[in-house]
């Protein structure tokens, strides 16, 4: 949605006063009958728009730390978008380069959708539903695929999902981007970082933090070679990928 409408409910007490003001006004005048007003029940006014306190956080350094990869792209993919707050900061920093938003869940889509429309650059498409288990991609071949805050909040074979299809669709030399927290040689990179992944776990017990060199080694036979891993706030990373062949 690009806009909202107001509804003043009669229930309401700036409504019930307007109401008496009115009611008085005409009763005032030579009426026969008195003025008898129908409350009427109006359905809630929902933002489709979704906001996440983590993504308003880290948007800003994500962008920072992607910078040099998306300076020169102009088509990206983003996996798993969510809210939008990602893709819609950074579509304001790249106007040039066009965003193709993708998600799973249907009150993602209507976010993604309502954030594609009000976008003042005019540079995100419309967002498609993708299942990486599944399905079939966005048609490429795209200079980067992005994606922030899923593999560990979803069953492993979503990660082996999301390395083959973007390793279908990049273009030779083209960047898989990936951000969230990981464990590195086995351990985690902090102790809150262990701490949640337990509490992932105990909800879902595929779900939990990837250990970095499992995620390296799953992406090596997709021809996905490693270039660069970014030390990000809140004990976060962001790990770069290039498709090699």
């Amino acid at each position: 949605m690009t806009g909202s409408r107001r509804t003043l409910h009669l229930d309401h007490p700036t409504g019930a006063f307007l109401l008496n003001c009115i009611s008085r006004s005409l009763n005032s005048c030579e009426f026969d009958a008195p003025i008898r007003a129908r409350t009427r029940v109006y359905p809630p006014i929902v933002t489709e728009k979704l906001f996440y306190p983590a993504a308003s956080r880290n948007r800003a350094p994500l962008l920072d730390a992607l910078r040099d990869t998306l300076h020169d792209c102009e088509q990206v993919l983003e996996v798993a978008s969510g809210s939008g707050e990602h893709v819609e900061h950074l579509a304001a920093a790249f106007p040039r380069c066009t965003f193709h938003p993708t998600d799973i869940a249907d009150e993602c889509l209507a976010s993604l959708l309502s954030r594609a429309g009000e976008c003042a650059t005019g540079n995100i498409a419309t967002p498609a539903r993708l299942d990486v288990t599944e399905g079939t991609w966005p048609e490429g071949p795209f200079d980067a695929v992005l994606n922030a805050n899923m593999i560990h909040i979803s069953p492993w074979a979503c990660c082996e999902g999301l390395l083959r299809g973007a390793s279908a669709v990049l273009r030779p030399g083209g960047h898989l981007c990936l951000y969230g927290p990981f464990r590195r040689a086995g351990r985690p990179t902090a102790p809150s970082n262990e701490r949640f992944s337990n509490s992932l776990r105990a909800r879902d017990p595929r779900w939990g933090v990837r250990v970095l060199e499992d995620v390296v080694r799953s992406a090596t036979p997709h021809g996905l070679a490693l270039v660069r891993v970014t030390d990000m706030p809140a004990n976060n990373l962001t790990v770069l990928f290039q498709r090699t062949s």
